[in-house]
This record gives C-alpha cells, sequence and structure tokens, in this order.
C-alpha cells in the first residue's frame, strides 16, 4: 500500500475542508471533492481529447476506457506475483483481505467479501484460506451471538510486515511514471466510478437484470 499517496489525498482533503469552510463554493462530499479537484487542477492535466487505436475507425470512448482498465489490472496483478512467489500467500487476495483487516477493523465475512468487492463464493475461499493459515480468526460477537467477525492474528500482522516492502513497490509501480497531479485527479475519477457502480454490487442483482438497472439509471 502506498502510505505516502494516502498522506498525499489526505491533505489535499484537508485543503479541500479548509478553503470550502464558510464559503461553501462546493458541497461537503465526493462530488463537490471531485468539482474542486477539477477546478483547481485544470492546468495540470491534458484538457484536450487524446487520441486512441482504432478513434478514427469509430471505436468510441467507452470501448478504449473498459480496455484500459483491464490492462492496467492485469499489470497489477503480474506485479503482485512478485510479492506472492516470495510468501505463503496464494493470490494477492490474501495479503488484500489481510490489509482491509489490519485498516478497518474487525468485520463478518460478508462485510469483508463486499468491502473487496468478491462474489461469496470466491470471497469464503479466500478467507477460509487465511483462517487455515492462523492469519486470520473468527470469534462471536459480544453483543449479537448470532454473528462472527474475523480478525487479523499476530501471525496475519507479521505476515504483512514481513512482506510490506515488497506490497508498496508493488503499488507504487502500477502509478507508473504519474505525476503528483495525475495521481490526485484518477482518484477522483476512480472514486467516482467506483461509488457509482458499488451502489449497484450492494443491491446484489441477478446477472439478467444488471446491465438493464444500470442502464435505466444512466438513461
Amino acid at each position: 500500500m502506498n502510505y505516502e499517496l494516502i498522506k498525499a489525498v489526505v491533505e489535499l482533503i484537508q485543503q479541500f475542508v479548509e478553503e470550502n469552510t464558510g464559503n461553501a463554493v462546493y458541497s461537503n462530499d465526493l462530488q463537490g471533492f471531485i468539482e474542486w479537484i477539477s477546478n483547481s487542477h485544470k492546468g495540470n492535466y491534458i484538457s484536450q481529447e487524446p487520441d486512441w487505436k482504432g478513434k478514427e475507425a469509430g471505436r468510441g470512448p467507452e470501448s478504449i476506457i473498459n480496455t484500459l482498465l483491464v490492462r492496467i489490472g492485469r499489470y497489477a496483478k503480474s506485479y503482485s506475483r512478485t510479492v506472492i512467489s516470495n510468501s505463503m500467500f496464494s493470490s494477492q487476495d490474501d495479503f488484500i483481505y489481510l490489509l482491509s483487516l489490519k485498516s478497518l477493523g474487525a468485520m463478518s465475512k460478508m462485510e469483508l467479501i463486499r468491502h473487496n468487492v468478491h462474489e461469496k463464493s470466491a470471497g469464503i475461499l479466500i478467507i477460509n484460506r487465511l483462517i487455515h493459515y492462523g492469519w486470520v480468526e473468527q470469534a462471536v460477537s459480544e453483543k449479537d451471538k448470532r454473528t462472527k467477525y474475523l480478525t487479523i492474528t499476530g501471525l496475519g500482522l507479521n505476515m504483512l510486515d514481513n512482506h510490506m516492502d515488497e506490497i508498496r513497490k508493488a503499488s507504487k509501480a502500477v502509478l507508473g511514471d504519474l505525476t503528483h497531479s495525475e495521481q490526485m485527479l484518477l482518484i477522483a475519477i476512480l472514486s467516482k466510478l467506483d461509488e457509482f457502480h458499488y451502489s449497484f454490487y450492494r443491491a446484489n442483482l441477478e446477472a439478467i437484470h444488471l446491465l438493464d438497472t444500470v442502464h435505466k439509471k444512466l438513461n
């Protein structure tokens, strides 16, 4: 995880709050923050429409954006293989789930699975593997005996600590040579996109209805 990037984002949020307090030019939510970044950093990114492969032949922005997102995801997975090859991790999801529990605290199985946007069956396999290795433990909630919560163990924390340098390197590699301003803009755009899609993910719609529901929202 890129802690320097997180620190930079927090500082940017603080700047937004300070400038917007008492002035209220922007709404105090994600949309307001995105608009503030866009207006404050207009000169720091390309404002003209870029070229892309197949554009002249009629390939639209939706197609190239989807392709690029898939490619970036595959690059990220390839960098994560370095972490996996030098550890007992079976996949990047192992340390991503551990990082989620470390940073956010105890969660139920479904809360952890939803946080990482997985299908239930895939998430349960990851969780069972983490429990098997002793990196995560499950305990009954004191408030509700029917609910079990997952927490990261000392072994899990040690596993993360032993490989955090490589995890940070993998995270940094994905960002490539983006400037600080470009990183901040990317965070704002991807956060907006994630918020949009997560609302449908939480609804747990059947696949047959998903696309139509999303398109109704867009139209």
